[in-house]
């Protein structure tokens, strides 16, 4: 139950604080902990939070379990059954009305014990457990967490789901996978993915501890912000969680200070045994001037320091220390004119925002490994290239707290998947009980960030069941339609309403939104461009080309593979392994036909590598598969930036790219532009330009030129555009011609230069298509420019007049980050191929620091 509480006048003040029971009591129980194998002929310590594998490797028992193909190596280690267990001092139990054992995160099957008596059973690595150990626990306990191989619960749990097949039953051979990820309630690319190894982990991998208290507990707190239009008011509504074990009813004093917002309130409550909730609503005053939080790019990120004390019966004292946040977010699905369909994109704080980022999957394989430093490196990473967002993709996991709370810092907003992908789900009830647990305690645990701007369904399981990705006989395929609303409508999107009205749901990625919900939640196609979000592939056809890609409302998932740098592989491999056709470059190829298609690729446009010497030819290879995939995603990132303001035979208001991905579980082949331990590929390089936020874009349609002025900004900028003519072999521009008085709108793109290319190269002279290559840029008043774009007019293994580039580059260890963590070199432009590009580093000399 719950209830709504506006201030009222305190019966009763502080004074009763004499005398008062103690206040409630924390202990954890992080640290050392004896760890064994099922049949006891491995035993060791291991820490907690951590798993198995990683207090193997911390005792020397395993090499790095990246190294080569460990992680087929390995394998026994998730086959076995380990138990952790540990003695630890206890609270006197006599002084306590209860005592609980709180794991935050356990993962993932295991039977408790406290003292020899089973307290409690997981199934849900994304799930908060808490067991009663009131009448269990003794001065001197002994705690034992005896897990079951996750591999041989999923088995077991697809075995014994006998009505019908629930798929798909494995990873396709190439991932090297283990089989019915979907009967588990874990980390599904644990099972291994197309960019990542199968390391089904067993642990305590998020913190545990024993927590004693009396009358009450807080278990959660959040705070949504409210914001009334027509009153032009805002308010912030505070909701509470409690274990209440008083057996009678609890009355006490709630008082709110938000210090920078002059507001100091205080309200009377009650709250009646058990779990209960009670909500405050405190009205900010229309006098007070209350900064929004605004994406990257958009404004500042401006939270509240506020304490909420709680002051019970007798006195007992809860104080929660906290950060209010205060912005709007709608998800616009309308009719536009001159096309079918609808809308889809995003208003912060009335505001339309084009979405620009990328993919997030889990940063390791062993959750334990990402720190707090990792964490700020890639998210750091994620701002300095001129994103505003991160998808956390359905097939990982919901981020530990620090994640959130720096997205918040840097805002960067968060699309939130639910973690379903790619698959199809049982809803017997054990499985859809654990589901209602895991989805209840993640909303309430993360709403509060203003970072998460949407929350969805899955990942693909729509577009699965509308595409039959299963080979799934019609006649069968009505269960299945049931299945995906009984999951995703009846259970996940239910809680969703219930616990958090302030953000958007959608059931899917991708959908089609509103014309989904019509088509009763699986729409014939998903990937309709009139409506929704789209993902698209597509590795055979000339990424050159931006004809090829979807008109799309919003694109949420795109990309192209390359391979990470030869100093990250070298790190996990020996000199046998260092040529593309080498077994370890077939195993670390996660991707059916995806080394294949990386040459393909580039082949279009580049000579590929011919060197006679093997480790340099190796090198050679690498590095073209980054420039093929940077400049592949800069074609269809630019396509969808230009498309936003234009309807086109239909299709067009695109205001979302987010390319897949951003960051590596592994060293390995993969659509990323980090490398696993954040060195940037070069694709990361050219994001920071092409989501610059003011940029000219060209392209090329039937022989004409067309440039686009492309602004994220909030006010119109008077520019002029620069627009030259280079040959490969000079530094010095054949002709430029500067356009005057170019008037770029805010928050649009439109063309703003058009000519054709044969007229371009009459009036410069000394150019034909393959000698020369055409560069732009805006210059306004002040400190306003762009970064300088470009336009090839043939591809690079046509060009004429190229050669070897000559350059020398230096670092520098006093780049150090606002976090003050590592270096950088600070070059901000960089080859895009081996060849001269010499001219255009002296070209943009003068201006390469402000980008």
């Amino acid at each position: 139950m719950w209830r709504l509480l506006l201030l009222l006048a305190a019966p009763w003040g502080p004074g009763t604080l004499a005398g008062s029971p103690p206040g409630p009591a924390a202990r954890s129980l992080r640290g050392s902990w004896r760890l064994a194998s099922g049949n006891g002929s491995v035993v060791l310590s291991g820490a907690v939070p951590g798993c198995v594998h990683t207090a193997l490797l911390r005792q020397g028992l395993i090499q790095d379990p990246y190294y080569r193909s460990n992680d087929l190596a390995y394998k026994w280690i998730s086959l076995d059954n380990w138990t952790y267990s540990r003695t630890f001092k206890a609270f006197d139990a006599r002084k306590w009305q209860k005592v609980n054992l709180v794991f935050e995160g356990i993962d993932t099957v295991a039977q408790i014990l406290v003292n020899n008596v089973t307290v409690g059973r997981t199934d849900n690595m994304f799930n908060r457990y808490s067991f009663d150990i009131t009448s269990v626990i003794k001065e001197d306990s002994f705690i034992e967490v005896r897990f079951l191989s996750a591999i041989s619960y999923a088995a077991q749990r697809s075995r014994s789901h006998r009505a019908y097949r629930v798929p798909p039953q494995c990873p396709p051979p190439v991932q090297k996978g283990e089989c019915h990820v979907n009967f588990i309630r874990k980390e599904q690319c644990s099972f291994s993915w197309d960019w990542g190894p199968s390391f089904p982990t067993q642990g305590i991998w998020k913190d545990v501890r024993i927590e004693a208290y009396n009358i009450c507990h807080l278990i959660y707190f959040t705070l949504t912000p409210i914001y009334v239009k027509s009153a032009q008011q805002w308010s912030l509504e505070i909701e509470s969680v409690f274990d209440v074990v008083s057996s009678k009813p609890v009355v006490g004093l709630v008082t709110v200070n938000i210090p920078k917002l002059q507001i100091q309130q205080t309200y009377t409550t009650e709250l009646h045994p058990g779990e209960d909730r009670i909500v405050l609503l405190v009205n900010i005053s229309k006098s007070a001037t209350v900064q929004k939080w605004w994406p990257n790019g958009h404004g500042n990120q401006t939270g509240y320091d506020m304490t909420t004390t709680f002051i019970m019966e007798a006195g007992y004292k809860i104080e929660k220390f906290s950060k209010a946040y205060f912005r709007t977010v709608e998800l616009v699905e309308e009719p536009i004119p001159g096309s079918p369909g609808l809308s889809f994109y995003f208003r912060i704080n009335g505001h339309p925002i084009f979405i620009k980022g990328s993919n997030w999957i889990p940063a390791d394989s062993f959750q334990d490994r990402v720190s707090s430093d990792v964490l700020k490196i890639i998210l750091q990473s994620t701002v300095d290239a001129n994103m505003n967002a991160l998808r956390v993709w359905g097939g990982g996991v919901y981020e530990q707290d620090e994640f959130y709370d720096i997205c918040d810092e840097l805002g960067i907003m968060i699309w939130q998947d639910f973690m379903f992908a790619c698959a199809l789900y049982p809803t017997d009830q054990n499985f859809l009980k654990s589901v209602r647990a895991e989805i209840t305690h993640q909303v309430k645990r993360l709403k509060s960030h203003p970072s998460i701007i949407l929350w969805s369904g899955n990942n693909e399981n729509e577009a699965a069941i509308a595409g039959n990705w299963f080979f799934i006989p019609h006649a069968e395929m009505k269960v299945y339609f049931k299945d995906y609303v009984t999951l995703y409508v009846k259970n996940i999107q239910e809680i969703v309403l219930a616990e958090d009205k302030s953000r958007p749901y959608i059931t899917s990625s991708p959908t089609n939104g509103m014309e989904s919900v019509k088509e009763g939640w699986i729409s014939q196609n998903p990937y309709d461009t009139h409506y929704g979000d789209t993902h698209f592939y597509d590795y055979l056809s000339d990424c050159w080309d931006w004809t090829v890609y979807p008109k799309t409302r919003f694109a949420s998932e795109y990309g192209f593979q390359s391979w990470p740098s030869f100093s990250t592989l070298e790190k996990v491999s020996s000199t046998e392994d260092w040529s593309f056709t080498s077994n370890f470059s077939f195993h670390r190829q996660h991707h059916a036909s995806g080394n294949d298609q990386m040459l393909h690729q580039a082949g279009l446009h580049f000579k590929l590598p011919q060197n006679t010497d093997p480790l340099q030819l190796f090198k050679d290879t690498i590095y073209l598969t980054q420039v093929m995939q940077a400049q592949c995603i800069k074609a269809e990132t630019e396509f969808y930036r230009r498309s936003q303001s234009e309807i086109i035979n239909g299709e067009g208001h695109t205001m979302g790219a987010l390319y897949w991905q951003l960051n590596d579980i592994w060293q390995a082949p993969s659509w990323a532009s980090l490398e696993y331990g954040g060195k940037w590929k070069m694709l990361h390089y050219f994001a920071q330009r092409f989501f610059a936020p003011l940029l000219p874009v060209g392209h090329e349609d039937k022989g004409v030129l067309f440039i686009y002025g492309v602004s994220d900004l909030h006010s119109d900028s008077e520019l002029t555009l620069k627009v030259s003519l280079y040959q490969w072999d000079s530094t010095a521009p054949v002709c430029t011609l500067a356009k005057e008085g170019v008037i770029v709108k805010a928050g649009s793109a439109a063309p703003i230069y058009k000519e054709p290319v044969n007229d371009l190269l009459k009036r410069c002279g000394n150019c034909t298509r393959q000698s020369c290559v055409v560069t732009f840029y805006f210059v306004g008043k002040g400190e306003l420019y762009s970064p300088s774009n470009y336009h090839f007019l043939s591809s690079l293994k046509d060009a004429v007049g190229l050669e070897k580039a000559q350059l020398s580059v230096s670092t520098s260890l006093s780049a150090v980050g606002k976090w003050g963590w590592g270096w950088r070199p600070q070059l901000r432009y960089l080859l895009l191929f081996n060849i001269s590009l010499v001219w255009q580093l002296n070209l943009e000399s003068e201006k390469l620091d402000s980008f």
